[in-house]
């Protein structure tokens, strides 16, 4: 089953939890259907990343020939939570992002976590996913999903300043960072 989206009416990533007990969800709404995959905190991170490193080098092209915008329109900035009910389709296991120039679109596909099967060779295969996600969204709402996401990311737990690692909420730490550090 293939989950498509082409310019969905919302695009976002979000979290349930507290910080250091977080999910953080991929969740696409078009009309009435929504669809919410998990991820991890370092997937989401690095697909926003992946998502600027992409429209920083079309705005390079001679003219900016897409119309991509340096930074976020602020009328497609989105702040608001995910919708509720969440309802997870499956856990991400691997994701793909691409650019399509005939639609001047930002592709990203999200495949679940696979269950490896070992088959007559003694090799494992990973088998085709039952489900994938695939949305396109314009590069305007490309850069406000990015914005979003760096920012959700941002507002876990703060980090240990000598070894960068998250911190407990009551400011506890393994590395053995003394209080009046962090």
């Amino acid at each position: 089953m293939v989950h498509g989206f082409d310019w969905p009416d919302r695009f976002v990533v979000g979290t349930v939890g507290e910080p250091g007990a977080r999910t953080f969800y991929l969740q696409v709404r078009d009309g009435r259907e929504v669809v919410s995959v998990a991820l991890e905190k370092q997937q989401t991170a690095l697909l926003a990343l992946e998502i600027d490193r992409v429209l920083d080098e079309l705005r390079t092209q001679d003219g900016n020939p897409f119309h991509v915008p340096e930074g976020t329109p602020v009328e497609l900035r989105d702040d608001e939570p995910l919708d509720a009910p969440v309802i997870e389709r499956f856990r991400v296991g691997r994701m793909g992002l691409g650019w399509d120039p005939s639609t001047a679109q930002i592709v990203i596909e999200a495949l679940p976590l696979a269950v490896e099967d070992d088959d007559e060779d003694g090799m494992d295969a990973a088998p085709e996913p039952d489900e994938r996600l695939v949305v396109r969204i314009p590069v305007g709402s490309a850069r406000a999903f990015a914005l979003r996401t760096r920012e959700v990311v941002a507002s876990g737990r703060p980090l240990c300043p000598l070894c960068e690692e998250p911190m407990e909420p009551d400011g506890s730490h393994e590395c053995g960072v003394p209080d009046d550090l962090s």
